[in-house]
C-alpha cells in the first residue's frame, strides 16, 4: 500500500482518525509513512499494541532529537531540557528528582482544592441564562489550568498566552518547524524560575529548587526551567483533553452515560480509564529516534529512522482488546498506554486521573439534562478538533442543558 501522509491538515481524519489507524493495523503492525511537516526520513508508525508497548520502552529508541541531527536547522532552547527530551542515564537523574517532590502525598493534598475550582466553574456555568457553553472554555481549560499554576506557584498565570504557545508546540500551525513558541515559554519561565529562588514559596517549583538527592545533586536553573515547561504544558493540555473527550464519548453513547449516572462509586474509575483508552488526549508520542538498525513488528527500522508511536491506533488494537472500537465503561481497559509505559510514563498521570474524576461526576451530578449544542449548524459537528498528528482533543465543544 502506498506510503500514507499523516501530517497532512485532513479535517476528516482529525475527526476521526481510527478507522485509518485500523487499515494500517489491518496490514500491519509497523508502517513507514510520509512526514511533510519536517525532514523525517524515513519515519515509522507503530500502530499494534504489542509493538507499541516494546518501541515506548525500546533502549535502541532515543528521544533526544537535539543529538540525533534529524532537525539540522532548528535549534534548541532551554526548555528542552527536559525528561521527555532526554535518554538514561540524565532521565533517569531529572526523574529521580522531580520524583523526590512530585509526590502521591503532593498529588493527593490537593483533591480538595480541585473539588473546589471545579465547583466553582460549574457555579459560574450553572449560572448562566441561555443553559448554554463552550465546556473548554468553561471547565475543560481552566480546571487543569489553575490547577498547575497553583501546583507550580503560578497563580496569575497568563492563560491566555500560555494557551497560544502551548497550542504551537503541540499542534504548530506552520508545516515549518520553528522555536518562537519554545522560545517565548523559556524566556517567562526563565523570570518564573529567577522569582522563586529569590522568593520561594511551599509550590512544587520552589521545591524543585531546593532539592537534593543524597549525594548532593540538584537541577540546574536550564533544567528548572524545562521541568517547568514539561510540567505546565504536560500538566494541563493533556487533562483538558481527557475531560473533553471523555465527555463526548458519554455524550455520544446514552446507555454508557445512564450506567454510569446510576452507580459513580461502582463505575467511575473505570469510567475514566476507558475514556483515555476509547479516545485518549494523546493521539501519538513524540519521536524517536533509533541508534542503530533494528527489526520492530516484523518490518526493518534502518539506523537514524524517526519512530512515531501511535497511542490512538495501539488502544484500538482487537488483538489486545475485545470490540476494541465499542466504548464500554465495564470494560477492564488496564494496561491502555493513554499515558504511555516504561521510562516516559507520564509522572503527571495521577493528578490528570484525579482531576479528570473529578470533573466528570461534578458535571454530570450538577447537569443531569447535559447534552451537546447543535443549534448553531444542525449538520456540523458542534467540535472543531485540534490539528496536528501528537494531541487528539477539541478546541471548542458546545454543550447545553
Amino acid at each position: 500500500m502506498p506510503q500514507p501522509d499523516i501530517s497532512v491538515n485532513d479535517a476528516d481524519f482529525h475527526a476521526d482518525p481510527y478507522p485509518y489507524y485500523a487499515r494500517l493495523r489491518a496490514e500491519g503492525p509497523v508502517h513507514q509513512v510520509e512526514v511533510t511537516a519536517a525532514e523525517y526520513t524515513p519515519t515509522f508508525l507503530v500502530v499494534g499494541y504489542e509493538e507499541a508497548r516494546r518501541a515506548l520502552n525500546h533502549p535502541g529508541l532515543s528521544k533526544n532529537w537535539a543529538s540525533s541531527g534529524v532537525l539540522p536547522g532548528v535549534a534548541t532552547t532551554v526548555a528542552n531540557s527536559n525528561m521527555l527530551e532526554t535518554d538514561p542515564p540524565q532521565h533517569t537523574r531529572l526523574r529521580r528528582l522531580v520524583a523526590r517532590e512530585f509526590t502521591t502525598r503532593r498529588v493527593q493534598a490537593m483533591r480538595p482544592r480541585v473539588q473546589q475550582i471545579t465547583d466553582e466553574l460549574l457555579d459560574a456555568m450553572a449560572a448562566r441564562p441561555q443553559r448554554t457553553a463552550d465546556l473548554i472554555k468553561a471547565l475543560a481549560f481552566p480546571l487543569p489550568m489553575t490547577v498547575i499554576g497553583e501546583l507550580l506557584g503560578v497563580p496569575d498565570l497568563d492563560r491566555e498566552r500560555f494557551s497560544h504557545w502551548s497550542k504551537e508546540v503541540l499542534a504548530p500551525t506552520s508545516l515549518t518547524p520553528s522555536t518562537h513558541a519554545h522560545q517565548k515559554l523559556s524566556d517567562y519561565l526563565a523570570e518564573l524560575v529567577e522569582a522563586k529562588a529569590k522568593d520561594p514559596g511551599e509550590d512544587l517549583l520552589s521545591a524543585l529548587i531546593r532539592t537534593r538527592d543524597e549525594d548532593g545533586d540538584a537541577l540546574s536553573s536550564a533544567e528548572l526551567i524545562g521541568m517547568a515547561f514539561l510540567l505546565l504544558i504536560a500538566g494541563h493540555e493533556t487533562t483538558v483533553n481527557l475531560i473533553s473527550n471523555g465527555t463526548r464519548a458519554l455524550l455520544a453513547h446514552p446507555d454508557q452515560l445512564a450506567a454510569l449516572r446510576a452507580d459513580y462509586d461502582g463505575l467511575l474509575d473505570g469510567a475514566v480509564e476507558e475514556m483515555l483508552r476509547y479516545d485518549g488526549p494523546v493521539q501519538n508520542t513524540t519521536y524517536r529516534y533509533a541508534r542503530e538498525a533494528m527489526e520492530l513488528g516484523g518490518t526493518a527500522i534502518p539506523a537514524g529512522a524517526t519512530v512515531l508511536v501511535s497511542l490512538a491506533g495501539a488502544d484500538r488494537d482487537p488483538g489486545r482488546y475485545e470490540s476494541p472500537d465499542t466504548f464500554d465503561i465495564r470494560r477492564a481497559p488496564q494496561g491502555h498506554l493513554a499515558f504511555g509505559h516504561g521510562l516516559h510514563f507520564c509522572i503527571g498521570a495521577p493528578l490528570a486521573r484525579m482531576e479528570g474524576r473529578i470533573a466528570i461526576r461534578g458535571l454530570l451530578e450538577r447537569f443531569p439534562d447535559l447534552a451537546e449544542d447543535l443549534s448553531g449548524d444542525p449538520f456540523a459537528d458542534p467540535a472543531s478538533w485540534i490539528g496536528g498528528s501528537l494531541i487528539r482533543g477539541v478546541t471548542r465543544l458546545p454543550v447545553r442543558w
